[in-house]
């Protein structure tokens, strides 16, 4: 008696081989997860190594003397901050944000407070060079800054908080805070801050610089869409998460990424 063969049934050797073929592919699959895993976590710990100073490699931003403008740049660390910076940048944040986040102020104040101390968060100071504002009346937060003055250091005009992290497996920088008093605002120093922050997350191999904004807040939305170049609304900011939620928030996420898996994650299909 011959076996009669049903051509319709798949061949056993080919079962096992397309099985092998799938079970090949899981493991490069997961080996290539894991790989890019480490690659991401070996990127974030040297960025984020401990007392780095990531204005030593950029001296020639380490000074900004533009339009009746003389300061310069000095790095801190969230959990080093002395008791009259805390306060500085409490009372700069409250003078700058309070009225863009309007009744959600008391509550985001009492965030931001835990973000500014927090052992990941990293600073650029802003100090005026001794003696550069004249007889230009002092602000308040500046005379609260006074006793850097003490150090040998001008009075602070402002700063950037920022963090390396990662977002959608992306390694990012994402600028937390970027606040300056209002006598320094407007002549340029918002836009070399962030042309710094932004060779500090190339050198850093940060694929993205993320940021977030206040709906309210219009003078930060023109500056970071239309002053500085391809900044865009994420696709991680509510609005594009899903639309009826980005109506709900008050905020929108934006970023400008540097290479193509960055681009493809972070910003698909947005607009400048």
């Amino acid at each position: 008696m011959f076996e009669v063969r049903d051509e319709s049934e798949p061949d056993g050797e080919a079962v096992m081989e397309s099985k092998g073929k799938a079970s090949r592919e899981r493991k490069t699959s997961r080996k290539q997860l894991l790989e890019k895993k480490k690659a991401i976590d070996e990127i974030m710990k040297a960025a984020s190594s401990p007392n780095k100073d990531d204005l030593a490699s950029f001296p020639a931003f380490c000074h900004y003397q533009r339009n009746g403008l003389s300061v310069y740049l000095v790095s801190g660390y969230g959990n080093k901050l002395s008791s009259p910076l805390k306060l500085y940048i409490q009372n700069l944040l409250k003078a700058n944000m309070e009225g863009p986040y309007g009744s959600e102020w008391p509550i985001e104040e009492k965030v931001k407070r835990r973000e500014m101390v927090a052992p990941e968060a990293r600073y650029i100071f802003v100090h005026e060079e001794p003696n550069a504002n004249g007889n230009q009346a002092i602000s308040v937060e500046t005379e609260r800054a006074s006793t850097d003055v003490i150090r040998g250091r001008g009075p602070i005009v402002g700063f950037v908080h920022y963090r390396f992290t990662v977002e959608e497996e992306i390694p990012v920088l994402y600028v937390y805070e970027l606040q300056l008093e209002p006598h320094v605002q407007r002549k340029g120093l918002g836009k070399f801050l962030m042309q710094l922050i932004e060779l500090i997350a190339h050198k850093n191999q940060m694929g993205a610089v993320v940021l977030t904004v206040q709906k309210e807040n219009f003078f930060a939305m023109n500056f970071y869409m239309s002053k500085l170049s391809r900044y865009m609304v994420s696709t991680i900011s509510p609005s594009r998460v899903d639309p009826l939620i980005g109506l709900e928030k008050s905020y929108e996420i934006l970023c400008k990424a540097f290479d193509h898996e960055a681009k493809a994650t972070l910003q698909a299909g947005t607009w400048v």
